[in-house]
């Protein structure tokens, strides 16, 4: 049998180093803790350098990583540390933090955190609304003891309404003081102030000018933004979230005296989970009783349901949809399929790439340098026009106006929009870096085996055989456990096998039987005294007759030819490049259309070709699933790998394939671009916005009210345009 005497390079490599990729991966560095820490007042870039700032100085700590859209930062530290030692390291950098939760439905703390944000809106909204109409009174000429009383009872409204609705704004900044550094609600509740504080000097003064509607709406516009942005987080959800929420709280353990309700923390490896129709797997397992289909829709993108009988693999998450199923429990809790995944996800949101840093670096800048500057225009214009309440007035719009929100909402909307949807489309981000190198990409390398193809053969000549042929054929490949021999079975299921007798299996050489007296051998080439071809095949022979071959190709993958196709029409170089021999990889690459191929090519020689082509300027996109892979995957410009390929190269890449399809691979490159588009374009107009703006504020041309919608206006922008990506 050809295959048998040359099995394909892609394939046996990768068996023969398994054990070995397996007790690499069982050796550990030294025990973590990993600890997730709630931090519920963080809402910037700024906040996020200054929580990790804070945790990495304490020597404990091995790495720290803020999700600034679930609110949490995830901590890697000494086995020795826990959550309660580093509650007050983040406290004492002036923010608040709690022990997460895990069993807690993050939607909950969300939902309560948007409850607020409107109640306070709603609030400040009234106040102004009714605020309004008592200055139509002012503004129409009212003079004297009325205009007085006027401001007198808008005072009575809007500082009980400030100091309510305004909370966000102060208690942050207060904590950031405490603390000792800037953030952005500094200068907005210094702004707030001012306007007050004004307003009651020239109130108590019986002057014509008070700003209380000024400070109320401001607060209304600065709400209003923020409560946006924290809308527009919830519209553009991450995946983390979307994977949390498959996970199952109770599952239905079998006893040996019945049935049990349990929480899903209190499950333990070998349990047997009823899991009746409608419900979600709770873990991952093995189905050792019951006849099902299950969805996988959430987790791979698969739109057709599976088959569901004993001995199949299940994975948390899955829907179980027609009927009851036991499942013994392979892992449980933190060690799921699905829990692993969310985790990588979180990691990837997490993750920064050089445009995050930019916006860091320069909110980090930006709350010393407004103070500076609206310290100047104040001590400007006092010393220009000698008048307290205008050098007030105008130090106050430079706070507002100059509010870098837009700044830090640039990036982690777009990364949270484009990872969303491309989760949706069944690719799983790893590295948040991935999607703007994945932008870069001009040339697309494929592995062969496991990843171009699915490693299983397909016969390809059965036309080519009698009905008996065939029956016999049948027949002995259901005495091996040969991948060809599958193949067979597979491809003549409709045909009943002939009774062949006395049927053993060679090792190394096929197998063979009696068949009417005659003997029946299937197997390579010079044992049945075939010819060796160059095509994989597995040769057949009936008594004294003249062998015939079964020849077979590997079996493409879903989309393979459609995402080759579409990455040729998007003008990329497409690449093949496998450790197979020449014949098969040309025929595959003649099939596929793809004019450049590599045979033969071992891991390092893979790795070595990835970093010529880097060397020549090219931004390489590596697809592979193999051990052998591992290399050339870590050294491309930005990698993939399908779900299915060994850990190693999960591990190396910065994308995983979810589903069997690789149609969503062109898509995911077009995503990437428009990502990196609407980056620059949020860059770009919050620069325009303080180009123009800032002058506006310094000059005296904006009130404090005209800032406060101008910075709401910048905000709101940047957020809508990031959700074109949805």
């Amino acid at each position: 049998m050809t295959a048998m005497m040359r099995p394909t390079a892609s394939a046996c490599p990768a068996c023969a180093a398994a054990p070995a990729a397996e007790k690499l991966a069982e050796y550990q560095a030294p025990t973590e803790t990993h600890i997730i820490l709630s931090l519920p007042t963080i809402h910037c870039a700024a906040c996020m350098s200054s929580v990790e700032r804070a945790l990495k100085a304490d020597a404990r700590v091995r790495s720290a990583r803020v999700n600034l859209t679930l609110k949490r930062v995830n901590i890697e530290a000494t086995p020795e540390l826990t959550a309660a030692d580093l509650v007050p390291v983040v406290e004492a950098a002036g923010f608040e933090a709690h022990e997460l939760d895990t069993t807690a439905l993050a939607a909950t703390a969300t939902d309560r955190a948007g409850r607020d944000l409107l109640m306070r809106l709603a609030v400040a909204g009234f106040a102004a609304m009714n605020v309004m109409l008592l200055s139509i009174a002012v503004w129409s000429g009212a003079a004297g003891e009325t205009r007085d009383m006027f401001h007198w009872i808008s005072a009575a409204i809007v500082l009980p309404a400030i100091a309510f609705s305004g909370q966000p704004f102060f208690r942050n900044a207060w904590t950031a003081l405490k603390a000792g550094h800037l953030n952005m609600d500094v200068p907005i509740s210094l702004a707030i102030a001012l306007a007050i504080v004004t307003s009651l000097y020239e109130t108590s003064l019986s002057g014509e000018h008070a700003y209380f509607d000024a400070a109320i709406t401001l607060t209304f516009f600065l709400l209003t933004g923020r409560y946006l942005d924290h809308r527009t987080r919830s519209v553009a959800r991450s995946a983390a979230e979307e994977l949390a929420a498959l996970e199952v709280p109770r599952a239905t353990r079998l006893t040996d005296t019945g049935e049990e309700t349990v929480a899903v923390a209190d499950l333990k490896r070998g349990d047997l989970i009823l899991v009746r129709p409608g419900g979600r797997m709770p873990v991952d397992g093995e189905i050792t009783e019951g006849t099902s289909e299950l969805d996988r829709a959430l987790l791979t993108g698969e739109t057709l349901p599976v088959l569901a009988q004993p001995g199949r693999n299940v994975s948390a998450g899955e829907v179980n949809l027609t009927g009851p199923l036991t499942v013994r429990a392979t892992a449980v809790g933190r060690d799921t399929s699905l829990h692993r995944m969310a985790d990588l996800v979180a990691i990837a949101e997490s993750g920064r790439s050089r445009y995050t840093s930019l916006a860091d670096r320069a909110a980090k800048l930006y709350a010393p340098g407004v103070h500076i500057l609206s310290a100047l225009a104040f001590l400007g214009w006092l010393a220009y026009s000698g008048d307290l309440r205008v050098a007030l007035n105008i130090a106050a719009a430079v706070l507002i106006i100059t509010c870098p929100c837009a700044l830090g909402l640039a990036v982690p909307a777009v990364t949270t929009a484009a990872s969303g949807r491309l989760f949706r489309k069944g690719l799983l981000i790893k590295d948040a870096t991935a999607l703007e190198r994945l932008a870069e990409v001009d040339t697309v390398v494929f592995d062969k085996t496991g990843t171009l193809t699915s490693g299983t053969p397909e016969l390809t000549n059965r036309d080519d055989f009698t009905s008996a042929d065939l029956a016999i054929a049948q027949a002995l490949s259901q005495g091996s456990n040969h991948p060809l021999s599958r193949a067979i079975v597979q491809a003549t299921q409709d045909i009943a096998p002939a009774e062949v007798t006395d049927l053993r299996e060679v090792p190394g050489f096929g197998t063979e039987g009696q068949w009417r007296g005659q003997t029946m051998r299937l197997g390579r080439a010079f044992w049945v005294g075939g010819t060796a071809t160059d095509q994989t095949a597995a040769w057949l022979q009936i008594g004294s007759a003249k062998p015939q071959p079964f020849l077979f190709n590997d079996r493409l993958r879903d989309g393979a030819a459609e995402a080759v196709a579409a990455l040729q029409a998007q003008g990329k170089s497409v690449i093949l490049m496998s450790g197979d021999t020449t014949s098969p990889v040309e025929t595959l690459a003649k099939r596929l259309n793809i004019t450049q191929w590599v045979a033969e090519a071992l891991p390092q020689d893979k790795a070595q070709r990835i970093q010529a082509l880097t060397d020549t300027g090219a931004k390489v996109l590596m697809i592979g699933d193999g051990l052998n892979d591992t290399a050339a995957l870590t050294a491309a410009h930005a990698s993939i790998s399908p779900a299915s390929a060994l850990d190693a190269a999960r591990v190396a890449s910065d994308i995983v394939l979810l589903g069997q399809s690789l149609a969503p691979i062109p898509d995911a490159l077009t995503t990437a671009a428009k990502a990196t588009k609407r980056i620059r374009e949020n860059f770009t107009i919050a620069t325009w916005y303080n180009i123009i703006a800032v002058p506006l504020a310094v000059a005296g041309l904006c009130s404090p009210l005209i800032a406060a919608l101008a910075m709401s206006s910048s905000s709101i922008t940047v957020s809508l345009n990031a959700l074109r990506l949805r």
